[in-house]
């Protein structure tokens, strides 16, 4: 066979080249998943909660929970601290250059550097993860991540982990909640209906999340909610997160625009907006936006339509390494 023009060796391809390599047997297998993906569509309209629970130590006398923050570290990854809780969501610490994996011998490379390295990480309570893909969760978080960390994820992402070694794994279906006590401060992080694409192109993706977490102190009040959207894009069960969860404080939504085979499979800046004025958070900041060559819309183009929307105001943009605070709700204080 000869090798295609201007082709130097299989390292060179680009992911557009792997792409067409690899569509037909991935096109075969989403055919056979499409009538669980047209199930999937339906998630979050019904169905009980399951309760779980996880307690940490806390040295702390007392709990503060009138401020806190988050550092964006690049791509999904967050530093969460509120409420003597320190949370790690989506670990990816791969640099400029190096490639994660997407499954099917797809890879995609990073464009950017994180702001620290997992070596530079501060200890953390627990990671908050929305799904299993190399670039939420990569190869070396794999081999490095302390195997007794809790992990809070999808049941697919937590049976593959556990695999790996990882032994304090809680999944969450639709809904589900997690019930996490340190101290006299409580977490309750819940799983929100999320889809990586469009119905058919899904089923053949790992399963993801959104997460809800409500910080609530000894009186049972919520003094602050985080919505973090997962790697999704706006569909008819997002609409039941408002419902079930009003009064959202923060959200992180997970934008980029990603296309895998010439299809979007996150939001891009218009489903952005979309997604804003559906929950309608008080606050916002954008993540996932440009750290990866399958990132196709551009954090610009988001910009652009949030101040077309009237939005802007309700938004924070953060460069790596730059670090939002935040206060609990003022009903609370």
């Amino acid at each position: 066979m000869k090798p295609w023009p201007g082709r130097r060796n299989a390292s060179t391809l680009s992911l557009r080249a792997l792409c067409v390599l690899r569509a037909w047997p991935l096109l075969l297998l989403v055919s056979l998943l499409s009538s669980t993906a047209l199930a999937q569509d339906k998630q979050g309209a019904s169905g009980a909660t399951v309760h779980r629970s996880l307690m940490l130590s806390s040295a702390a006398a007392e709990t503060d929970f009138s401020e806190g923050s988050l550092v964006f570290i690049g791509n999904a990854t967050v530093l969460l601290e509120f409420a003597g809780f320190r949370i790690l969501t989506d670990p990816n610490f791969l640099h400029r250059g190096e490639l994660a994996h997407l499954g099917y011998g797809l890879t995609t490379e990073r464009l950017t550097n994180p702001a620290m390295s997992l070596d530079q990480l501060p200890p953390v309570d627990l990671v908050v993860l929305s799904h299993l893909h190399g670039d939420h969760f990569d190869q070396l978080v794999q081999q490095k991540l302390d195997r007794d960390l809790p992990i809070v994820t999808t049941p697919d992402a937590a049976a593959q982990l556990g695999r790996m070694g990882f032994k304090r794994l809680f999944s969450l279906g639709t809904w589900e909640t997690l019930t996490v006590r340190k101290g006299d401060a409580t977490l309750r992080i819940t799983g929100m209906p999320a889809r990586h694409g469009p119905p058919v192109l899904a089923a053949a993706l790992p399963e993801t999340m959104g997460s809800m977490l409500d910080f609530v102190n000894p009186g049972g009040a919520v003094t602050y909610r985080i919505y973090i959207t997962g790697d999704t894009l706006v569909f008819d069960a997002i609409k039941d997160i408002p419902r079930r969860y009003p009064d959202v404080d923060l959200a992180l939504l997970h934008l980029g625009g990603t296309r895998v085979l010439g299809v979007t499979v996150t939001m891009d800046a218009a489903e952005g907006v979309k997604m804003m004025r559906l929950v309608a958070p008080r606050h916002a900041v954008p993540i996932h936006y440009n750290d990866y060559d399958v990132f196709k819309s551009p954090l610009s183009d988001f910009e652009r339509m949030v101040r077309e929307a009237g939005l802007a105001e309700r938004l924070t943009f953060l460069k790596h390494g730059q670090r939002y605070r935040f206060v609990q709700r003022p009903e609370q204080r």
